[in-house]
């Protein structure tokens, strides 16, 4: 037990690590590069175990957490908000598209496993994350499963159905700790067993699930959040792509930068194309907001929320000019990033074919 809490422990040192930098860069930096970047670093000069995360008594909560968390995600969606955002959302799956379209003419040059691996991880940051990192590994591609781990004001919604929306709302104070996350269990655990039997992803069966049973007002929306336990559900599922880097060498680390670098390059490009010479920012009706809600695939939500409110706050001046800011931008690039959570389709659909 000792050992375990010691090892525990040191995990949790590192993901500070990287919460105190992306505090004191005002998140300029990535918490979620720092902290890979310092595993990789530990693991690569032999100081930290390459079975860490086992050791931490973490293994096994890294796999029954991502169902939850994609349940958890399909309580944070707001159809009502999708449906009036809908020229942010088609501009989000077009530079998801365009990067699924160009990013495959590497494969000559980094090979099959490697861009199959990566392209959801592109379009949509940790879910897809885990997904491609967990296939690769199962599939004994270890180096393509590192360098995927080395990577990525709502409206209210109205409904005509106010029995049902009502529901959590009416018995809200039984949604307790303890209610929230044996209903994410469960309905995750449904998610799971169901994805079995019709042959799809749990991810997106999970992620379904959680859309369907809010919309319902069976469950309370971002479950999680209301539960005490989104925090920590996301450090356990981040958690499952770091036994990635434990298998990387130095000579690894050196052929992978190359890879990585290509990729992104060519993401760039392909958003670019897209937003900027092609008409797709014809949509939505700016080149430069096109560009940037094409680029929230690269990170996803929250991070597309949390980058907006810094972003409104650091322009703006005055609270009228924060508040003018974030009434433009936070909307679209928080839908933005949410609409690039169909990269755990892209996921799951690309798992099979490593």
């Amino acid at each position: 037990m000792g050992d375990m809490l010691l090892w525990f422990s040191v995990v949790l040192i590192l993901f500070a690590v990287g919460d105190l930098i992306a505090n004191l860069t005002k998140a300029k930096i990535s918490a979620v590069f720092v902290t890979l970047l310092l595993f990789l670093i530990l693991f690569v000069t032999k100081v930290i175990p390459s079975d860490i995360i086992d050791r931490a008594g973490m293994t096994d909560a890294a796999s029954w957490s991502v169902p939850m968390i994609m349940f958890s995600m399909g309580t944070m969606l707001n159809i009502r908000q999708f449906i009036d955002e809908w020229r942010t959302v088609l501009t989000a799956w077009l530079g998801i598209a365009a990067v699924i379209i160009l990013v495959p003419v590497l494969i000559p040059f980094i090979g099959k496993a490697t861009v199959l691996a990566s392209i959801p991880v592109i379009n949509g940051a940790l879910p897809a994350t885990t997904i491609m990192t967990q296939a690769a590994m199962e599939k004994g591609l270890t180096l393509a499963a590192a360098e995927v781990g080395s990577k990525k004001t709502e409206k209210a919604e109205q409904t005509e159905k106010k029995s049902f929306v009502k529901l959590a709302e009416k018995y809200d104070k039984y949604y307790g700790t303890n209610v929230c996350i044996f209903l994410t269990a469960f309905f995750a655990f449904v998610g799971y067993k169901l994805s079995e039997i019709i042959h799809v992803n749990y991810s997106i069966v999970c992620l379904v699930i959680g859309v369907i049973v809010t919309a319902l007002g069976i469950v309370p929306k971002d479950i999680l959040e209301k539960g005490k336990l989104k925090g920590f559900i996301n450090m356990v599922v981040f958690a499952a792509v770091i036994p990635s880097l434990a298998s990387i060498s130095l000579t690894d680390l050196i052929s992978l930068i190359v890879p990585v670098v290509a990729m992104f390059a060519v993401s760039i490009v392909a958003v670019f194309i897209m937003m900027k010479i092609l008409p797709g920012w014809k949509i939505i009706g700016s080149k430069p907001l096109a560009f940037g809600v094409g680029f929230c695939q690269m990170l996803g939500f929250p991070t597309t929320y949390l980058i907006s409110n810094e972003v409104c706050n650091a322009v703006g001046e005055t609270e009228e000019e924060r508040a003018y800011l974030m009434s433009k931008i936070m909307p679209k690039l928080v839908v933005g990033g949410l609409a690039c959570l169909v990269s755990v389709l892209v996921a799951g659909v690309m798992a099979p074919m490593l």
